[in-house]
C-alpha cells in the first residue's frame, strides 16, 4: 500500500472502532493525532472512555489531546433533544451530535490546529474524486498533497457517502446532514471492514480496547433511562390512553415520554395487560400509534400488524442532499426512485421522493426541526418539504426521527426530518 501523507486528527471515543481507525491510518503513513471529545455525560462513564482513549494513543505512540465541548454539547445536542420531546416529537440526538459536534466543532478546531483531515470510527464508506489538470483519478479515501493548488483541486460536489461493507453495522443513517465542505476533510477508515474483522485487527495490534463492548443507546445517558432524564426537564402530565376505537384502556404519565411504535412501559393497568395477556387468554400487545399533544391523549393499537401503525407516505423537512446538484428542484414534476429507511438498522425499502409544498402552507412557518441557527443563505429546498411515498406501507413512523434515502448502488443521497 502506498504511504499517505498528511496530518489526521482521529476522534478516539475509547471504543474499539475508533481505535482501529487510528491504527489503520498510522499504518498507511498518515501523521495521526488522537483526540477525545469531552461532551456531556451524566453517569460518569466518560471518564473511563477518556482513559481508554489515552491508553490507545499511548499504545500507538501518537499525540493525544482532550477537547472540551461540554458547554456546546449541552446547547446544541441536549437542548435540541429536550425541546423536541417537549413538542411531542422524537428527536435524534446522534444526528445532531454528528452535525454540530463531531463534524462541526471538532472539524473546525482540528483544521485550525493544522489537521488536513479528521477521522472517526463510523461504519460508512466515503468515495471522492480529485480533479487535476488534464487528468482525473479516483481515490476512495483521498490523499493530502503538499502542492496546495493540487489539494484545492478537490472540488465541492464529488464526495459520495456509501453504505458500509458491514450492512449490520452501517452508520450512514446518522450522517445524512453532512455537506461536501465537511466530507472533503473526512476519513472513515473502517467502512471497508466488518465488525468481526475490526475486532481481529484490534487483537492482532494489541489494542487495549480490542475486547471492549459496544456502547448502546444515547451516548451521554450511559446507564440512565431516557424517561428518567427527560423528567428532569419536562414535568409529567397524566392523561388518557385510548385504543383505536376511542376506548380508554389506561393512563400515561405524559405523552412527551413516549414514541411511536413503543410497546413497553404503557401503564395499561395490570402487568398481564401490559404484556398482552388478560387472565388465561393471550392477546396481542399494544403499541403507541399516535400522540395528541393538544388533548394529551395517547392512542395505542393492538397487535404489531394493526393498520393504525402503518403509513404509505411521509413528509420530511430540513432536507439535505449529500451532493448539491441533486437538490436543484424547479417544479412539481421532481421525482426520484430511492431506497429509504426511517430508523437505524431498518431494512431499506423502495420509495419515491417527490417535491411537496412550502412549509408555511402547513402552518410550520419555516421553523427548522434540526437547525440550531439559520444558514447563511437559503439552500434550494429552503421553506419546502419532500414527500416520501413507499411501495408498501411502512410501520412505526415517528415524527422528529430521520428519513434517509439511498440509490440502488448504495450511495446515500441525503435525508431529512419526519414531520
Amino acid at each position: 500500500m502506498k504511504e499517505k501523507t498528511g496530518k489526521v486528527f482521529v476522534g478516539l471515543s475509547g471504543g474499539v472502532d475508533s481505535s482501529v481507525a487510528a491504527y489503520l491510518l498510522k499504518k498507511e503513513g498518515y501523521d495521526v493525532t488522537g483526540v477525545f471529545i469531552r461532551s456531556f455525560n451524566i453517569d460518569g462513564c466518560e471518564e473511563k472512555d477518556a482513559e481508554d482513549a489515552r491508553r490507545v494513543a499511548e499504545h500507538l505512540g501518537i499525540p493525544f489531546y482532550v477537547l472540551d465541548f461540554e458547554k456546546e454539547y449541552k446547547k446544541k445536542v441536549v437542548r435540541y433533544m429536550v425541546e423536541g420531546y417537549k413538542r411531542g416529537i422524537t428527536p435524534n440526538p446522534d444526528v445532531m451530535c454528528n452535525k454540530e459536534i463531531k463534524f462541526g466543532l471538532f472539524l473546525k478546531k482540528a483544521r485550525a490546529m493544522g489537521a488536513d483531515y479528521v477521522a472517526t470510527g463510523h461504519y460508512v464508506r466515503l468515495e471522492r474524486k480529485f480533479s487535476m489538470i488534464n487528468d482525473q483519478f479516483s481515490n476512495r479515501q483521498g490523499g493530502v498533497f503538499k502542492n496546495s493548488k493540487i489539494e484545492n483541486s478537490l472540488e465541492i460536489g464529488n464526495c459520495k457517502l456509501k453504505i458500509a461493507k458491514d450492512k449490520n453495522k452501517d452508520q450512514s443513517y446518522f450522517l445524512w446532514t453532512l455537506t461536501q465542505d465537511q466530507l472533503r476533510y473526512c476519513l472513515f477508515p473502517i467502512g471497508e471492514y466488518t465488525k468481526p474483522k475490526v475486532r481481529e485487527i484490534a487483537r492482532k495490534a494489541g489494542l487495549p480496547t480490542a475486547e471492549k463492548k459496544d456502547s448502546q443507546g444515547i451516548c451521554f445517558l450511559g446507564q440512565v433511562a431516557l424517561g428518567e432524564f427527560l423528567k428532569r426537564y419536562i414535568r409529567p402530565k397524566k392523561g388518557s390512553v385510548v385504543d383505536t376505537n376511542g376506548k380508554k384502556v389506561g393512563e400515561h404519565e405524559g405523552i412527551f415520554f413516549y414514541t411511536i411504535g413503543q410497546r413497553h412501559g404503557l401503564n395499561l393497568g395490570s402487568k398481564n395487560k401490559e404484556l398482552g395477556i388478560r387472565g388465561l387468554t393471550k392477546t396481542k400487545p399494544y403499541y403507541v400509534a399516535e400522540k395528541d399533544l393538544r388533548t394529551n391523549m395517547l392512542v395505542v393499537a393492538e397487535g404489531e400488524n394493526n393498520p393504525a401503525l402503518f403509513r404509505k407516505e411521509i413528509k420530511i423537512t430540513d432536507v439535505n442532499f449529500i451532493r448539491p446538484h441533486l437538490s436543484i428542484i424547479h417544479n412539481s414534476k421532481f421525482k426520484i426512485p430511492v431506497l429509504a429507511r426511517i430508523r437505524y438498522r431498518q431494512p431499506l425499502v423502495k420509495a419515491v421522493l417527490e417535491l411537496g409544498i412550502r412549509n408555511k402552507e402547513l402552518g410550520i412557518k419555516g421553523r427548522s426541526l434540526i437547525r440550531n441557527s439559520p444558514p447563511k443563505e437559503d439552500p434550494p429546498l429552503a421553506g419546502k418539504f419532500l414527500i416520501l411515498k413507499f411501495d408498501e406501507p411502512i410501520k412505526f413512523v415517528a415524527p422528529g426521527q430521520s428519513a434517509v434515502f439511498y440509490s440502488k448502488k448504495g450511495e446515500m443521497l441525503g435525508g431529512g426530518v419526519i414531520i
